[in-house]
């Protein structure tokens, strides 16, 4: 059984929502994936000319906190609708990649020391965990 707040149902809500608007034939791996960049760029809109400070404090005035919400939402609803598509389990693979990066990122010691036997080429400061 699931539930509306669970991953899997959500993505039943977001199908239901689709196929009752006869949206499907829209929901091609390409449409959802651009979708799911114009919102991302839609959320990266609202902190575009911000100062780190005042990005930090975003949540902090209701109008920007409900803006931020909902290209949250979007983002999330598009990612969804796509990993159901494609058959893409997204806790799995969210699981997946972080394993693969506590492999290929070691933890370096406070510092900036190295673990023992680690060379700088083990490691590379320029690179973020999502990738």
């Amino acid at each position: 059984m699931t539930d509306d707040n669970d991953v899997a149902g959500l993505q039943r809500r977001l199908a239901e929502f689709a196929a009752a608007r006869d949206w499907q034939p829209y929901h091609t791996p390409k449409n959802l994936a651009a979708a799911l960049s114009v919102e991302a760029a839609e959320l990266l809109e609202i902190f575009q000319w911000l100062t780190p400070e005042q990005a930090e404090r975003v949540m902090d005035d209701p109008e920007s906190a409900h803006r931020v919400a909902d290209e949250v939402a979007d983002v999330l609803a598009y990612l969804l609708q796509f990993c159901q598509v494609l058959g893409v389990d997204p806790l799995a693979a969210l699981a997946a990649k972080i394993d693969r990066n506590e492999v290929r990122f070691p933890v370096r010691r406070r510092g900036g020391g190295r673990e023992e036997g680690l060379t700088d080429a083990d490691t590379n400061e320029d690179r973020h965990s999502s990738e």
